[in-house]
């Protein structure tokens, strides 16, 4: 049976638009479209974002969280994507103000997408090898590539552990096309999703391998920089920025994509600044939940007042200390993740996340006065 619910006078709604009102169980977004006032559902069919907080289009409004489009009038999306459907709703205009009919004169039509196979289950053959995932965040032009020396030291473990008996894969974020981080985080905290939005609305966007990689694939990450300005290298920050995606399921879900993994690293640079740049590094990959090695990573620089690079890269290129550390930080690597598999069982149970970030405090009482 259809009821009607005043939301207001004609004025009041105009001078508001776009605007979100609730009446009963629903939520309901109000536009002003070539002169007369329209109604459809305020929630997204992709994940729920507010549609009256979106950027209006001519007759199309976009979502704020992911840029999915309905039409103001019919609620449906754009031309190829029209199947799609938010509820519309009828507004009627008397002399005391406008009126809302329930229930919506068009449902809510959500078709059924094909999961992103990072949604998938990825197990481990029975028996396999540990696996092992370098990741170079060094750039550099690919028609005139240089030495690197966090990539030589990296490819010397990854290499290491491969004659060892370990499956390898070798990943350069400069051979990857991938998008900045979009902020979706700072919109809402759900708007931060996994898979990544960007990831799940752009197949051209490159970093899908890193996330396979890090999520479902390795057992034991060796991680790459080199020292940039006392940080490390604007190629990591890129990265580490898209998986905000992998924490923000910790932090709003208390879901943890990382379990019994282990991450060290290589810092390299002309000049110093290793500790803040370990520090750094090491509180990110601890939040996403990774272990690490006794001795987490090794480095190497040229302290503050050496600007001769040519000798940098000769010290590294000849070093053989510095390739025998690379090894032993790899092995300590694989005998943590082959102590952290033995205890898989103990490891996987739930852990309690007081302390850790989001996790809110129980109010405590006033002391009397």
């Amino acid at each position: 049976m259809a009821t009607w619910h005043r939301l207001g006078t004609e004025a009041e709604l105009r001078d508001r638009a776009p605007l979100a009102v609730k009446v009963e169980r629903h939520r309901i977004a109000i536009f002003l479209h070539a002169g007369r006032l329209r109604a459809i559902s305020d929630i997204c069919n992709h994940r729920g974002g507010p549609l009256s907080e979106g950027r209006v289009r001519g007759e199309f409004v976009m979502c704020p969280w992911h840029a999915w489009e309905y039409s103001v009038v019919t609620g449906k999306g754009p031309a190829g994507y029209d199947e799609e459907q938010v509820p519309v709703y009828r507004l009627e205009t008397r002399d005391d103000g406008v009126y809302l009919e329930l229930p919506p004169i068009m449902p809510r039509n959500l078709l059924k997408h094909k999961p992103s196979h990072l949604l998938e289950p990825h197990p481990k053959p029975p028996g396999a090898p540990p696996r092992v995932l370098g990741i170079s965040t060094t750039a550099m032009d690919a028609e005139n590539p240089r030495f690197s020396t966090s990539d030589c030291l990296l490819e010397h473990a990854v290499t290491h552990l491969g004659t060892r008996g370990a499956d390898t894969q070798l990943i350069r974020l400069r051979d990857l096309a991938f998008r900045p981080c979009e902020g979706n985080y700072s919109k809402a905290s759900r708007a931060c999703t996994w898979p990544c939005a960007i990831t799940e609305r752009d197949p051209a966007d490159e970093l899908t391998p890193v996330y396979e990689g890090l999520v479902h694939w390795a057992d034991v990450v060796l991680l790459a920089t080199p020292i940039r300005w006392g940080s490390a290298s604007s190629l990591y920050f890129k990265m580490t920025e898209r998986l905000n995606c992998i924490q923000n399921q910790l932090t709003i879900h208390n879901r943890r994509l990382i379990v019994n993994k282990v991450v060290a690293l290589v810092i390299t640079g002309g000049q110093d600044n290793i500790q803040a740049v370990a520090g750094g590094m090491l509180t990110f990959w601890a939040e996403l939940g990774f272990a690490f090695p006794a001795f987490p990573f090794i480095a190497h620089s040229r302290g503050w007042d050496a600007e001769d690079m040519q000798n940098n890269v000769r010290q590294v290129r000849e070093s053989a200390p510095l390739r025998a550390a690379a090894a032993e930080l790899a092995d300590r690597a694989l005998a943590t993740w082959r102590v952290l598999d033995h205890h898989r069982a103990e490891l996987e149970a739930p852990m309690d996340r007081a302390g850790r970030k989001a996790n809110p405090l129980s109010p405590v009482e006033e002391a009397a006065t």
